[in-house]
């Protein structure tokens, strides 16, 4: 065992056993290196990166590269998920440096932390087109020894030239409405009309450019907009990246067809995309995208809930093979938990197998049209192949039958893969990640009562695994098992992570603690889930959270004199780069998401400063808003609600008035993403009248509920029936 054993990072646990004589990051590491004046080498990674798993195996296991490390260099593992701010500053280095970036990123260092190479993966030997590492370690050896201080003064010139794009000038006005017609263009150009998505292979699911999507179609009633994000959605949800039994989205597809998926699991893709199913569904009015939602959050709180409800972090892509099972030093593939093989499903599913191979694409010599890693040999990865439509027309049977057929299939499935060895589970609770899958059931608690039901079988065939309500059963009781598990972590957070006397937020919990303070998308996020929370359940205490986490961000990464959000406070002296992100990635930039967060704060509380904030950091974004919007979706999703200006739908009742649920589901199934919405009763009213004036004057009328529809805290005079709310909206 090395030093890392003392750590409680998933990732860095991983590598306790490895020969390398690793350091976590810190100053340990850095006293070493500049005793010794060796260079560092960093590795940097996360627990359910595969490629990562790979190097690990080839390379940090092997006592001969082991020997070279250690006798050479300060080996340094970081965790990624854990110290984005360690992470993004090297990313930028090896991004810079070679024109691409990823994971495992390997990079070198001097004793001072100035980068002077780096890459990502490597192999053990050359091969690939790509160097072997111990011909690589060999000689960067050679060239410190000989040429130590050309290297020294190299990575200061590259540190420099890093430094200088820390600023960046803000525009002279907010970007006209013109930048996200252009935006709209640039996405439309990249569309994918065959298969959906962006570009070509690989394809990554980025929610924030559908949610842009959809905010222009509203906005504009672009129709081509919806439709490049429903046939995305579509895409995704019937292809291989989803997993059809257990339910979730792996993390990207490595084809063009999302046929062939990249196997781990993230939180932080299944809060967004059930975000983007459900407004998917509400722009559609189609109950399919809710459903694939609600499979998606079934599976988050079956597979990645903490017992005291904050939600783990991910699942890897590797497993060792069911045929491989309790066999001694057996290896892990990848995907190997989800693959099927055509014999299997025949002895499982007896007289069904024959509609759920079709329905599956399961071929006997397997169906794989890409294996880049020889592991899917004679296997199969689901996707779905025929609809319930085909299956009926080719069998005679109705499409009730087949959504049985398929339906019990789905079951015995789930249990017969849950007795295989399982991938790891990185149960770590991360704050960030967190926040954004608060508001992803927030959200599905608001919607999920008053949208369809019951759904057509072709949505996913397969019944619910969760013992939950009927799937589209309506009225308000239906959202309660999601609303639930939003406080849970919501609670989870508050009571563990966060420090109110010291307004304290910090970022990660594992094994009963809670360590390393809060990043800016930490912050911003949390707020995001409590403003959807605090929609959903408007408990005064979400609210006063919200505004005392957005206070607590701005005291510590706002910047005065150029606007926007810097990630890190710029006090921890081993972070090279104070950075301020501006690439809404798998990630959106805390940014985009607090330029969003204030659209709707300043929507509940007046306060000058936050519309100041709005307008700064829109003007920052200027220049890629207008020339390079593909880059910023979440933050081109915020202009579109700035320039559309921002609803107040609030409806008031005494509590139990049939009409208030008629016309809350009018707001419920609408697609409102430019509003504000709120449902409050007379204790809620009461509670809320000193925070949030605007609503003192709100009353049922006659005692019946009443609708209010605001635009600037001005409201139009009220209505009760859901036929006057759907003329007002």
């Amino acid at each position: 065992m090395n030093r890392l054993a003392r750590e409680r990072s998933p990732y860095l646990l991983q590598h306790a056993d490895n020969p390398v004589d690793w350091f976590a990051w810190g100053d340990d590491a850095f006293v070493k290196a500049r005793a010794q004046d060796k260079p560092i080498f960093l590795s940097v990674g996360y627990s359910t990166c595969h490629w990562c798993h790979v190097m690990e195996h080839e390379s940090f296991e092997d006592a001969t590269v082991a020997a070279v490390l250690n006798e050479h260099f300060v080996s340094i593992k970081v965790d990624r998920e854990e110290r984005p701010d360690v992470d993004r500053v090297y990313m930028t280095f090896v991004q810079a440096t070679t024109g691409a970036g990823g994971w495992p990123m390997s990079v070198w260092l001097t004793p001072d932390l100035k980068p002077f190479y780096g890459g990502t993966y490597f192999p053990p030997s050359s091969r690939w087109g790509r160097p072997g590492f111990v011909d690589i370690l060999q000689e960067i050896a050679r060239v410190w020894s000989a040429e130590r201080e050309k290297v020294r003064q190299s990575a200061d010139a590259v540190t420099s030239q890093l430094r200088g794009k820390e600023r960046v000038s803000a525009t002279s006005g907010i970007p006209p409405a013109d930048a996200l017609l252009r935006t709209v263009t640039q996405f439309r150009e990249a569309f994918d009309p065959r298969h959906g998505g962006f570009g070509d292979a690989p394809k990554f699911p980025r929610p924030s450019e559908l949610l842009f999507l959809l905010r222009e179609h509203a906005r504009t009633g672009d129709a081509d907009a919806r439709e490049m994000v429903l046939r995305t959605l579509r895409a995704m949800a019937l292809g291989g990246m989803r997993d059809h039994i257990g339910g979730g989205f792996h993390r990207y597809s490595v084809d063009a067809a999302w046929r062939v998926p990249h196997f781990e699991k993230m939180l932080y893709d299944q809060a967004q995309l059930v975000l983007a199913y459900i407004e998917g569904a509400q722009a559609s009015g189609a109950p399919f995208y809710l459903e694939v939602a609600e499979d998606t959050l079934l599976y988050v709180m079956r597979e990645m809930t903490h017992e005291a409800g904050g939600f783990y972090s991910a699942e890897d892509a590797d497993a060792v093979p069911p045929e491989h099972a309790g066999e001694a030093g057996a290896r892990k593939a990848e995907g190997a938990c989800y693959l099927w093989r055509a014999d299997e499903l025949d002895e499982l599913l007896g007289d069904d197998a024959s509609i759920v191979k079709r329905r599956f694409g399961i071929e006997p010599a397997g169906n794989a049209p890409i294996d880049p890693q020889q592991e899917f040999t004679g296997k199969n990865l689901l996707y779905v192949a025929r609809s319930v439509d085909d299956l009926a027309a080719e069998t005679g049977k109705t499409q009730s039958e087949i959504a049985d057929v398929l339906s019990r299939a789905r079951l015995a499935m789930f249990r017969a893969r849950i007795q295989r060895p399982r991938p790891q589970l990185d149960d770590k609770v991360l704050t960030a990640w967190n926040g954004l899958m608060i508001a992803a059931f927030a959200r599905m608690a608001r919607v999920v009562a008053y949208i369809g039901g019951p759904y057509p079988p072709d949505t996913i065939g397969g019944g619910r695994i969760a013992p939950l309500p009927a799937i589209g059963a309506g009225g308000r009781g239906a959202g309660e098992p999601y609303l639930q598990a939003a406080r849970r972590a919501a609670g989870f957070i508050r009571d563990r992570m966060w420090n109110a006397d010291t307004a304290t937020l910090l970022r990660r919990f594992r094994d009963g603690h809670a360590e390393i303070e809060a990043y800016a998308e930490d912050h911003a996020y949390l707020i995001f889930g409590l403003l959807e929370l605090f929609q959903a359940d408007p408990d005064p205490a979400w609210l006063d959270w919200a505004v005392a986490l957005q206070r607590r961000q701005d005291e510590l990464f706002w910047d005065e004199a150029d606007a926007g959000w810097f990630s890190t406070t710029g006090r921890d002296p081993s972070v090279l780069l104070r950075m301020k992100e501006d690439y809404d990635g798998a990630e959106p930039t805390a940014s985009s998401v607090s330029v969003m967060n204030l659209l709707v704060l300043s929507h509940l509380i007046e306060r000058t400063r936050w519309t100041e904030q709005i307008e700064g950091t829109l003007r920052l974004f200027g220049e890629r808003l207008e020339q390079i919007g593909r880059a910023v979706p979440m933050m081109a999703a915020a202009l579109s609600t700035y320039a559309a200006g921002v609803q107040q739908i609030v409806v008031v009742s005494e509590g139990g008035e049939a009409g208030a649920d008629s016309l809350e589901r009018v707001v419920g199934v609408r697609y409102l993403p430019f509003a504000v919405t709120l449902a409050l009763n007379a204790e809620r009213r009461r509670r809320l009248a000193d925070k949030l004036p605007f609503l003192s004057a709100m009353r049922p009328l006659d005692g019946a509920a009443a609708a209010f529809v605001c635009r600037n805290f001005t409201c139009q005079a009220p209505v009760t029936t859901a036929v006057e709310l759907e003329k007002l909206l």
